[in-house]
């Protein structure tokens, strides 16, 4: 659907942070693969533009999963 490769390339992020974001965002929207590509953009777009900080990323996701 996206060019998800490319986005990731370009994002300045380890391979080791892209993976944790991947994972963290994957269980949020389990089973649906349009959704977990669309946040997975969103996250890479704000943290390279300084929006938010990797860490802040991975806060907000665990804070939604445990409002479930």
């Amino acid at each position: 659907m996206f060019n998800l490769e490319e986005i990731k390339r370009e994002s300045g992020l380890s391979a080791a942070e892209l993976a944790r974001l991947e994972e963290q965002i994957k269980r949020e929207f389990e089973g649906d693969e349009m959704m977990f590509e669309l946040h997975l953009i969103r996250a890479i777009k704000a943290i390279k533009k300084g929006w938010v900080t990797l860490q802040e990323a991975l806060e907000d996701g665990e804070r939604v999963r445990e409002r479930r």
